[in-house]
């Protein structure tokens, strides 16, 4: 598969994320039901944000992750030999963990270390950032090593189940650091 194919394929699958991102966000808003209005003389009440900016970016992050997670199962019963490798299944999972890698650098902003409680991300996310950041660069690269392993490789061989290992154990480190358990 060429390069240019590969940015196509990608473009093409950040366009449909995007799509159905604002499809849902769009269909959750038009299926809520209109307030009935304020009886004659009632006091209502002032109006708050639906969302913190720090709510927000905790509900990225989460949708992100598991979207990894989902896509990477797969990868992890072919690397365990508890199913087979499926060339175009394979591919279309690392695709899109790649993509899905490639949000993270912006999933943590400042502002969602503070007041929601919510979230698995210790605060050495942030006191640690450097740290972070690189165990981060880390994974994104093993990805991308990943992508490159299986255009050539195309099966579920040693240099192929490393690669899926590198990545597990880029998770598995920083989960271990990062993230509560």
């Amino acid at each position: 598969m060429n390069k240019t194919w590969t940015t196509v394929n990608r473009m093409a699958t950040t366009g449909g994320a995007v799509f159905l991102i604002l499809a849902l966000a769009l269909s959750a808003h038009s299926q809520t039901a209109p307030a009935d209005p304020p009886a004659a003389g009632a006091v209502t009440p002032t109006p708050t944000p639906a969302v913190s900016a720090a709510r927000q970016a905790i509900d990225v992050r989460k949708a992100v992750y598991t979207l990894i997670q989902n896509n990477f199962r797969p990868l992890g019963e072919v690397l365990k030999g508890n199913a087979g490798y499926d060339a175009a299944d394979v591919q279309k999972q690392i695709t899109r963990i790649a993509f899905l890698t490639g949000l993270l650098g912006e999933a943590f902003p400042d502002i969602s270390n503070v007041g929601e409680p919510d979230t698995k991300a210790k605060s050495d996310v942030w006191s640690n950032h450097a740290d972070f950041v690189q165990k981060l660069n880390d994974f994104q690269l093993h990805v991308a090593k990943l992508e490159q392993v299986n255009a050539t490789e195309k099966s579920a061989t040693d240099t192929f189940k490393a690669a899926v290992t590198a990545v597990a154990q880029d998770c598995k480190g920083c989960h271990d650091t990062y993230r509560v358990k």
